[in-house]
Order: structure tokens, then C-alpha cells, then sequence
């Protein structure tokens, strides 16, 4: 740790009664208290700003969602490592990653109750790698879709221990499942981690719990259940743990709530995909405003100029209503384009996240509102096969690194 001499003790070391056992007491005190100033802080949040040691604090991210599952295999775990220190030198100050994996190879949660104390310490080394490297982490409890479990592996345990369920979507209203997504929580949420010895809940390596992942109950249009849902969720993890942040995790779709702004969604179907920013981020215990911007996707047969287009009015209304209707930070939690099928290059890629980066830039520095952005997603060498077209090697991507170098040097203040 770096010793800043200017704000230690005076030392007065031409008095002749000062004896070497005072002096090393001295310094001793003087280091104390250097470690107590210099003490990691949790981000908070400030009305519609993030803070933390007495200054804001802004997200720079990256997603790279597979780093407990790479932690729990010797052989691939040091490329979580490179992963995360890439991302430091790069000026990257987040990571959004999953603290969840339910049933299956290497689960965490290999079912209701029961969880698998090697998996578990994967995820104590990725918090303690992150904390080496003075990378913060936001931690998805669960996902909507079926990759690591999520919401179809509950139902499935369910079915199992023979409730009577129809749909995926009873995730989000069976009290007995309910029950399994609470206890695993708690689980995490009160971890000890094993190479710290710090609590989960009182690490300020976490800056946020994130409820899951791109939630969507589309067999309720009017957001009746998963608003419910939403609601007592984010009640039970406060009562755990108050301090932390907290954001649901959805992608942003306005929904029955706000039937004006159906026009500014990709598409009809988003409207009655079960979501609504506005109602969702107004359950008491939500801390930040989460949206994603896939437009590659979500417009797959518009032209270049019409997907930037709709980043600007996607990403202004957002931060509009996130500053002026909900009073909360924004969190771009995903963003990118896949390069994968070859629609899109490298330089559309580009030019899509200065867009991101712009807008949000331009928000915070007219005191708009704070929060930030996390690329999706970022890779070291070696991790290629998990690719989904939309991964950043900073080794094969030179231009990529000086952008968000570049970003990072914007938000400097």
C-alpha cells in the first residue's frame, strides 16, 4: 500500500527524548491512520448521483458472466484473473457478473437448499480478485432465461417436489418457489467469504444485488405479478442487507403503466412482455434505474443510421425519466452489438458504443443524472469459445481498448 508521508504524524526526529520505541510507535500510528483514509467506502447513491469517498462516482463497466463457473476450475481460473485485470488497466472500474447458477454441471445451487461449497468459493475468488484489482462487482441473483438455471431450473424443481405448475412465469408467484429463490439469497447475501473473511453484505467490493436478469412474465401483460414480485423481493433483500444498492435487472420496455411511451419500445410485444420501467423502478428498495440497449436485436431488419437513431432516443427518454420521474442513477447494464453473423462489423460496433458513451457523458456532466455503463461483454485470450459474437478481446482489438480508455479518461473530474 502507498504511504502518503504529507499526511502522516510529525515526526520530531532531532528531540532528544524521543527514544526508537516512540518513533516506531509514531509511525505505526501514522500508517493507521493513513489505511483508516484511504478505507475502501460502499457506493451510495444521492438522489439521482452515485457516491463514494466524498466525490462521485461514475460506472465505467463490463459484463463477463461466467467468471465463478471459470473460478471453480483450476485450470481455467486464471483467466478470471487476467479477465478482471485487463479491465482495471483499461480504466474499467465494474464488473456485472453471475452469483448464481442453479442445477446442472458445477451448479451453485444444485437444488432448493442445497448449495456446493467448492462452486461458492469460485465466487469468494472472483470477489477477492475483483477487490485486488479495485474492481467493484453488481451481482445477478438469478436469470430470466435458461442459461445457468434460472427461473425454468426453479420450476423444474417444482414440478419435482410435485407442485401443480403450468408456466415459467409461475416463478414469479408460487410461494414454494418463492421460498427456494429467498433461501438461496440469504445464501449468498450472507456469505462468509473464505478468503477475506468479509461478509458478503458488508463488502464494499459489491457495489449492487441485482434481483435477475431480463425479467419478463408475458403471461401477465398487465405487470401485476412480476411488479409483486419485484416488490416483496426487493423488501426481503434490503431486510438482509440495507446497505448495498439495488436494481431489478430489466431491460427497460415501458409497459401499462405509461401506454403514451409504447411508441418509443422496439416493438409492440414489448409493452406486454409482463415489465414497465416506470411502475417496476417505484417498488420501495430499488436503488437503480436498469436498462439494456440491444438494438441489433431488437430491430434486426433496420439499417445502420436507424439503430443509432434509436440508441439517442432510447437511452435520452430513459435518463429523462430515471432523473425526473423515479429520481434514481441510471444503469446501462448491457450493451453491444454482435459481430457474430456478420451484419455488423467492428466499425458499426464502435461507433454504436461512442453513442452509449456519449449520451450518458453528456447527461452526467450537465448534472442530469449519474450511474453509468457496462459493456457486454469482455474477454481475455483463451476465452474465445464462450464467445457470443459480442465479446471484446483487448488483445485483438486495439481500437476497442483505446475507446474505452478514451471514456474512461471523459469521466475523469
Amino acid at each position: 500500500m502507498e504511504v502518503h508521508m504529507n499526511r502522516m504524524c510529525p515526526i520530531p526526529w532531532s528531540t532528544s527524548t524521543t527514544t526508537p520505541r516512540r518513533l516506531l510507535l509514531l509511525l505505526l500510528l501514522a500508517l493507521a491512520s493513513d489505511m483508516e483514509d484511504t478505507h475502501w467506502p460502499m457506493v451510495e447513491r444521492r438522489g439521482t448521483q452515485l457516491w463514494a469517498s466524498g466525490r462521485p462516482f461514475i460506472i465505467h463497466g463490463f459484463n463477463t458472466y461466467w467468471l465463478m463457473s471459470f473460478a471453480a476450475d483450476q485450470s481455467t481460473r486464471p483467466r478470471v484473473t487476467a479477465a478482471i485485470a485487463e479491465a482495471a488497466e483499461a480504466g474499467l472500474n465494474v464488473c456485472r457478473t453471475w452469483a448464481f447458477s442453479d442445477g446442472g454441471h458445477r451448479a451453485l445451487q444444485t437444488a432448493p437448499f442445497r448449495y456446493d461449497e467448492e462452486v461458492f468459493q469460485a465466487l469468494d475468488f472472483v470477489v477477492s480478485e475483483a477487490k485486488r484489482h479495485n474492481v467493484r462487482l453488481i451481482l445477478s441473483l438469478c436469470n430470466n432465461w435458461e442459461d445457468y438455471g434460472g427461473k425454468a431450473q426453479y420450476v423444474r424443481w417444482g414440478k419435482e417436489a410435485g407442485l401443480d405448475l403450468t408456466s415459467e412465469d409461475d416463478f414469479f408467484s408460487d410461494p414454494t418457489i418463492k421460498s427456494y429463490y429467498k433461501a438461496f439469497v440469504e445464501a449468498v447475501v450472507t456469505r462468509i467469504n473464505t478468503i477475506t473473511n468479509e461478509a458478503y453484505k458488508d463488502d464494499p467490493t459489491i457495489l449492487a444485488w441485482e434481483l435477475i436478469n431480463e425479467p419478463r412474465c408475458p403471461s401477465d401483460p398487465s405487470g401485476d405479478t412480476l411488479q409483486a414480485w419485484i416488490e416483496e423481493m426487493a423488501s426481503y433483500v434490503k431486510s438482509i442487507d440495507p446497505v448495498h444498492l439495488l436494481e431489478i435487472g430489466i431491460e427497460g420496455f415501458y409497459g401499462p403503466s405509461t401506454p403514451e411511451l409504447f411508441p418509443v419500445n422496439p416493438d409492440e410485444y414489448s409493452g406486454h412482455a409482463g415489465t414497465d420501467f416506470i411502475r417496476n423502478h417505484q417498488a420501495s428498495g430499488i436503488d437503480l434505474a436498469s436498462i439494456h440497449v440491444y438494438s441489433d436485436t431488437w430491430l434486426p431488419h433496420s439499417i445502420e443510421e436507424n439503430h443509432l437513431q434509436f440508441v439517442n432516443e432510447w437511452m435520452e427518454k430513459h435518463i429523462d425519466d430515471a432523473a425526473n420521474l423515479l429520481g434514481m442513477p441510471i444503469v446501462v447494464g448491457e450493451f453491444g452489438v454482435s459481430v457474430k453473423d456478420g451484419k455488423f462489423g467492428n466499425e458499426f460496433r464502435e461507433a454504436f458504443m461512442k453513442t452509449v458513451y456519449r449520451i450518458f457523458l453528456s447527461s452526467w456532466k450537465g448534472g442530469v443524472i449519474g450511474g453509468g455503463c457496462l459493456l457486454w461483454q469482455l474477454f481475455p485470450e483463451g476465452a474465445e469459445h464462450m464467445d457470443d459474437g459480442y465479446a471484446v478481446i483487448f488483445a485483438k482489438s486495439p481500437s476497442m481498448l483505446s475507446l474505452l480508455s478514451n471514456h474512461s479518461s471523459s469521466l475523469e473530474y
